[in-house]
């Protein structure tokens, strides 16, 4: 490791402050477009629960799809390997609100990754509550994740999202046509809607994601989350699907599953080592964070930390 830990991510920190190019915020859902884009947060979550914050680290945002990897985790937990039937594994290759694919593959979304698989999920999840029950399901999901019972809904933003969803209504309208959504399209958009309004730091979505970098378990209370085997699938369709039709390239520049969201924050897992939060609300032509990414990929050159790296 090229310095200590706490030293790298205070200098990453620095150094993001100081960055020229830092991308554009997502102006399609009003309250994201009013986000500045000089933010920069940072979050790096130990092993054995050591953590360390630079920059905006503290202040919430909204994760968006970053919270599709936690609507995966509970849909797994409640039907399994049936998921399967009705979402794929694979990376689509295209935008994350692509439709394309849907007629081709008969209404089967590559991956849950996509907004089409994440809207799949919710209707899964939707099975067996109430929208608002569902709804609080998750957000509890997540408190007891993150151990933060602070972490909120913001109710602006999931209304902003049903304002602005055309495109997920469509999505959800035509997966119903093939008979993949099995719930009423506003129901099931009312779950996809609020759980990407979920607001948090990066210190509490680094908290959150512990149990991938610790094989399931959350290691602060030994509760297993999901087993082993499901941690270790997950992680990987973070690295292959976690960030659209940039997923390949973000593999290439960090090396570490990922799940990024267009409010600009991105959850990395070091398996084993540490769960890392990055938060910077510009993106880039992809809709993944530009400074966020860039800042994941000095991390990892001065940490080693690639899942890649032989040592």
């Amino acid at each position: 490791m090229n310095g200590t830990l706490p030293t790298i991510v205070a200098d990453i920190a620095a150094e993001m402050a100081d960055a020229p190019d830092r991308g554009t915020v997502a102006d399609y859902i009003p309250p994201l477009a009013c986000v500045s884009p000089s933010r920069f947060g940072m979050a790096v979550v130990e092993a054995d629960g050591t953590t360390h914050v630079a920059g905006d680290g503290d202040m919430p945002f909204s994760i968006q799809s970053v919270s599709k990897v936690f609507g995966l985790t509970l849909a797994l937990g409640m039907v399994g390997d049936a998921l399967w039937k009705r979402v794929g594994r694979e990376p689509s290759g295209s935008a994350f609100n692509s439709i394309v694919q849907l007629e081709t593959e008969q209404g089967i979304p590559r991956n849950p990754f996509i907004n089409a698989g994440a809207i799949v999920v919710s209707d899964l999840l939707l099975g067996r509550h109430e929208p608002g029950e569902t709804i609080g399901e998750i957000l509890r999901f997540v408190r007891g994740l993150a151990g933060d019972e602070s972490i909120v809904i913001d109710n602006v933003v999931a209304q902003a999202e049903a304002d602005t969803g055309y495109r997920n209504m469509a999505l959800a309208q035509y997966m119903r046509a093939f008979g993949n959504i099995h719930h009423p399209v506003e129901r099931t958009l009312g779950i996809y809607f609020h759980q990407c309004a979920l607001a948090m730091s990066c210190r509490q979505l680094a908290l959150a994601g512990r149990y991938l970098m610790h094989g399931g378990v959350n290691p602060e209370t030994g509760r297993t989350i999901v087993s082993r085997q499901r941690a270790r699938r997950i992680n990987a369709l973070m690295m292959t699907c976690g960030h659209y039709d940039g997923s390949g390239e973000f593999a290439f520049r960090v090396g570490l599953p990922g799940k990024s969201g267009v409010g600009g924050g991105i959850l990395a897992v070091a398996p084993g080592i540490a769960s890392i939060a990055v938060w910077s609300p510009g993106l880039n032509a992809r809709g993944n964070s530009q400074l966020g990414t860039l800042a994941l990929e000095r991390l990892v050159q001065r940490t080693g930390w690639s899942v890649f790296d032989p040592e």
